[in-house]
């Protein structure tokens, strides 16, 4: 993920600059890649959230890389859309995304594998091609995605807890396929909410709808 061209703001980086001064001395003093999980619902602030941790280590000389369980799908987005549509059990964690994989990419980070070789879908074109990623002086792994609090091995886990109601100003903006004027969507989100709402107990800190970032205790 190009860091670089994901707009943030300053409740990001501060959000960034509280979770780095928590999680850096474990980071600096783990023999291995530390990994971060960053989930939540559709358009809660994921994203920006990873790529402002990303840029806050890196000014605190650790370097990181940020995955995107979006890139997992098990099928392209039209695709997905078509099988969710006519297949109502397809929706989840366990059917569309290929967790399985992205925790293989972990437990290989972890083993000490100089690189990983992750999937790359493509939104407009519809396609899904292959990456292999150098791990050379990488300290850090942010994954940052829906479902993301259920992979194994993690660190820290970081959970945003707006819902799809909270998200509606941002995801109008956004409207990627014209989502928010789509009620099937609507109810995507409205199945998601339920599927990951208890995620929130899994997670160390937790980030409200107005970017405050508490511990989860």
């Amino acid at each position: 993920m190009n860091t670089n061209q994901i707009p943030v703001n300053s409740l990001h980086d501060q959000v960034a600059r509280q979770i780095a001064d928590k999680t850096e001395s474990q980071i600096k003093n783990k023999n291995a890649v530390y990994i971060i999980t960053v989930a939540g619902e559709s358009g809660c602030g994921k994203t920006e959230t990873g790529a402002s941790l990303f840029r806050e280590l890196r000014n605190r000389g650790i370097e990181s890389l940020v995955i995107n369980q979006d890139n997992y799908f098990v099928l392209p987005p039209a695709l997905n859309d078509a099988r969710r549509k006519s297949d109502p059990a397809w929706l989840g964690p366990h059917a569309e995304v290929r967790l399985d994989l992205l925790q293989l990419n972990i437990n290989d980070a972890l083993s000490g594998k100089n690189t990983i070789s992750t999937p790359i879908i493509d939104y407009h074109a519809n396609t899904v091609t292959e990456l292999r990623i150098s791990l050379e002086g990488i300290k850090v792994i942010i994954i940052e995605g829906t479902y993301v609090s259920l992979l194994r091995k993690v660190d820290s886990r970081i959970f945003i807890t707006s819902d799809y109601n909270d998200t509606l100003p941002y995801r109008k903006k956004r409207n990627r396929g014209n989502e928010v004027n789509d009620p099937f969507v609507e109810n995507i989100l409205i199945t998601e909410h339920k599927i990951i709402a208890g995620h929130r107990f899994l997670a160390d800190f937790l980030i409200s709808n107005d970017l405050k970032v508490t511990e989860n205790l």
